[in-house]
């Protein structure tokens, strides 16, 4: 009998995941999964990895004021490395997110993906400081989340 090995199967994406704010799992059980997921629809192919932090607005609060001096919480932050294998940090923030999820009539699970895959797009060199970058942008979040079976977020 012929034995088959297999190699392993090679990733193309890796995404650590920092839970800072334990309400996390809590508020969203699986969030981990559910990151991971769509950190890899944003890379599609992409070799590289990144990090998520999973944080409270107090504390993306501080990080807003010192990196961007805006002295408020925001729902995604994110930290372009600037290196090719390991693209940067993306941090979220918990109570912010949870608030707009509500106020847009999207479930939690929803919104965290969008704004993992929005995160993940800014450590790829997209943004969207002019209508042609921002059409550009969301045309491409769009289409992501409708792979992962997620409505159009805009």
């Amino acid at each position: 009998m012929t034995r088959v090995t297999r190699k392993p199967r090679k990733t193309a994406a890796s995404c650590a995941v920092v839970v800072l704010d334990p309400a996390w799992r809590k508020a969203l059980p699986g969030v981990e999964r559910l990151v991971r997921r769509a950190v890899r629809a944003a890379l599609g192919r992409k070799t590289a990895s990144l990090t998520v932090a999973l944080g409270s607005d107090a504390a993306v609060r501080k990080l807003n004021a010192r990196d961007r001096r805006k002295d408020k919480p925001t729902n995604v932050l994110s930290y372009p490395s600037g290196e090719r294998a390991f693209l940067g940090d993306i941090v979220l923030a918990r109570q912010t997110v949870w608030r707009e999820a509500r106020q847009q009539k999207k479930t939690p699970a929803a919104h965290v993906s969008h704004l993992v895959v929005h995160g993940t797009l800014h450590l790829l060199g997209y943004d969207h400081e002019d209508d042609s970058e921002a059409e550009r942008m969301e045309g491409l979040e769009r289409r992501i989340l409708a792979r992962l079976g997620i409505a159009d977020p805009y």
